[in-house]
């Protein structure tokens, strides 16, 4: 490739991003969705003309450009809950579409653990003490039991602040083990996920066959949607770390797990937001054995429904208006 071919197939790239750093705030907002993958086509055409040592003139334009980019779309930004709201309806829906993939492979492995587990455990109960402890697997049937003075209640807990905190504890912990093991390459990002997978089916089996399958989903319906998917999108971000780890794409390896870690970093906050959400509800909402169970299932259920369209519709943009596209 020659200079001349290169600047002019460039060019055009070029001068868009320095109107956009040099520019006024609206163009930064004007330009926001192609802002990202213009600095990363920015740091390219740089290891180019370094690589084909070009002019100097013009890798110092390159060069002077790319830290401003970095500033700009990886500088430090005060929170606000605009700032929150952009995120909650944009950034997050659109990161986990943009993993669709990656994602779709998760859950099939983690759903297909859990229900492998649970027949098995429903077809062979003595496998349960197998899996987990004698001692956890009682406790886990006093809570289910309704005749039980821990019906739906942690033995650690007594009041529902402190069931709330006990729940952030627990899902929060989980959800950083598994975004954190994408450090070891993935490995223990799959690990702690399907390690999760077969106690949920485990325990799912083993309490109905102690007879107490009603108060079990009843319980778990409520919150299952925002617990489960926050857990398959922190092994989502740990296994992308991992993937970066062996296919840096001509980065170096902490280039690219940096790299990686931006791009899974809204994959990890969404998670946290999802478990916050599901220990409120766990905490005051599915522990409320008197309601009826149909109300609580309905509203299990709705809150499925809900959490898959705000997947599918979040962060989309809007159809053009008729006087946009030139119509009268």
């Amino acid at each position: 490739m020659t200079e001349q071919a290169f600047v002019r197939r460039r060019e055009a790239s070029w001068k868009r991003f320095e109107g956009i750093v040099y520019g006024e705030k609206r163009d930064i907002k004007t330009h926001a969705a192609w802002f990202p993958r213009g600095y990363r086509e920015l740091t390219v055409d740089l290891n180019t003309a370094r690589a084909e040592g070009f002019d100097p003139a013009l890798i110092e334009r390159l060069n002077r450009l790319v830290p401003e980019g970095n500033q700009l779309l990886y500088g430090q930004h005060s929170w606000s809950f605009k700032l929150l709201a952009d995120f909650i309806l944009r950034t997050f829906p659109r990161t986990v579409r943009s993993q669709w993939r990656g994602l779709g492979a998760v859950l099939l492995l983690f759903y297909g653990i859990i229900f492998f587990f649970g027949y098995l455990t429903v077809r062979f109960p003595p496998l349960v003490y197998e899996i987990i402890p004698e001692s956890q697997a009682e406790m886990l049937e006093s809570m289910y039991d309704p005749g039980s003075p821990h019906f739906l209640v942690p033995r650690q807990v007594s009041s529902d602040a402190d069931m709330f905190g006990f729940y952030i504890y627990n899902n929060i912990s989980i959800a950083f083990r598994t975004f954190a093991g994408g450090i070891l390459a993935g490995i223990w990002s799959l690990l702690v996920l399907i390690t999760n997978a077969v106690a949920l089916g485990t325990v799912a089996g083993h309490i109905i066959n102690r007879g107490f399958g009603a108060s079990f989903f009843s319980f778990v319906i409520g919150h299952s949607s925002f617990e489960l998917t926050a857990i398959v999108l922190s092994a989502q971000g740990g296994l992308l770390l991992g993937y970066r780890f062996f296919v840096p794409r001509g980065l170096s390896r902490a280039a690219s797990l940096r790299r990686a870690g931006k791009a899974a970093m809204p994959l990890i906050i969404g998670s946290a937001l999802l478990l916050v959400l599901a220990a409120v509800i766990e905490a005051f909402w599915s522990s409320r054995h008197e309601l009826p169970a149909e109300l609580r299932y309905g509203a299990g259920f709705a809150g499925w429904v809900l959490l898959v369209f705000y997947f599918l519709r979040a962060g989309r943009p809007s159809p053009e208006s008729p006087r946009k596209r030139g119509t009268p």
